[in-house]
């Protein structure tokens, strides 16, 4: 009768036992050879962004949390010794009582709701610009746009508050000779004088955002796109915009953020112009509490915090919900 033999293959190598070497087989074990990779490699990856991330972020905002649970008694009357106490949430009861905290949240979503539709648009204009065929000097415009980002937001404010001072600017000179009297700092012109550097600073940072949106746009589209006729607005309207709408979402939710941070502006004209008061903007509120209490300013933080995510997260899902219909 013939006998079978089993043929051994590469994936099944066989050893002889140790009894002897009498011939029976078998499998050999796989081992991890020296290439695999460690269980650990991914976080020591993560490691250059989620340490700084930590350190820097993660741990203030918990700090700022913990303090704002807290609050000064005296014992002994107002020149008593101070005791720090838990309150749990009375601070933040504070801080929706605070009218001074509620009429700048409102003040700087007016500043939003017209301030930010205007840059969007005026970044998306120059980001179509630079992008077309008959656009020159690229590069040129592209530095030249940046530049007043580029600038120290509070040089950018001094430089632009020397525009509007009455006594002072030429501009406002000229407009005199032309029978125009502005008066950029007064109580109803500061916001949108406010509102004009801000959007003279972070519009080429947005356009940047929006033409690399564009530069990553295939060819091919655009080709197709001409054979069918379409002309270069119909391109535009049609193909371009659509396809960098994530970029707009992303300098919509980048602009929102910083809005509700608005700080740098209104501080500096608030040294040359009295009609910007101490809490003026949510970050002054908590700058002009910070000075006396602590913990209180920590409770106003973390309420502004929770307000600007919550604004970010129904952007967020205003957006997608439009983008899905």
């Amino acid at each position: 009768m013939a006998q079978t033999i089993p043929i051994r293959t590469a994936e099944d190598p066989v050893l002889d036992d140790e009894g002897g070497g009498t011939g029976t087989r078998r499998r050999r074990r796989r081992t991890p050879g020296r290439g695999s990779t460690p269980a650990s490699a991914p976080w020591l990856f993560l490691l250059p962004f989620g340490l700084p991330f930590l350190l820097f972020y993660v741990a203030p905002v918990a700090y700022a949390l913990w303090r704002s649970l807290f609050k000064i008694e005296r014992t002994g009357g107002i020149y008593g010794k101070p005791t720090e106490v838990f309150a749990g949430l009375d601070q933040y009861r504070l801080v929706f009582q605070n009218d001074d905290f509620i009429s700048s949240v409102l003040r700087v979503l007016g500043f939003g709701l017209v301030q930010i539709p205007i840059m969007l648009l005026l970044a998306l204009g120059l980001a179509l610009l630079l992008d077309s065929t008959v656009a020159r000097f690229k590069a040129l415009f592209r530095i030249s746009f940046f530049v007043p980002y580029a600038i120290p937001g509070v040089v950018g404010a001094l430089i632009w508050g020397f525009i509007y001072s009455p006594g002072l600017s030429p501009i406002v000179d000229l407009l005199g000779k032309a029978g125009l009297e502005p008066e950029f700092l007064s109580a109803r012109w500061i916001l949108w004088s406010i509102a004009n550097v801000v959007t003279w600073t972070y519009t080429g940072y947005n356009m940047l955002i929006i033409y690399s949106a564009l530069q990553a746009i295939p060819q091919e589209i655009y080709e197709a796109a001409k054979m069918d006729g379409a002309s270069n607005w119909r391109i535009a309207r049609h193909v371009k915009i659509p396809s960098v709408a994530p970029a707009l979402v992303l300098t919509g939710v980048f602009s929102i953020i910083g809005t509700l941070q608005l700080f740098t502006e209104p501080i500096v004209f608030s040294k040359i112009a009295t009609t910007i008061t101490t809490t003026y903007t949510p970050n002054m509120v908590v700058l002009s509490a910070g000075q006396n209490n602590y913990n209180y300013a920590a409770a106003i933080s973390v309420t502004l915090a929770l307000s600007t995510f919550v604004l970010s997260f129904a952007f967020l899902k205003i957006t997608q919900r439009k983008a899905e219909m």
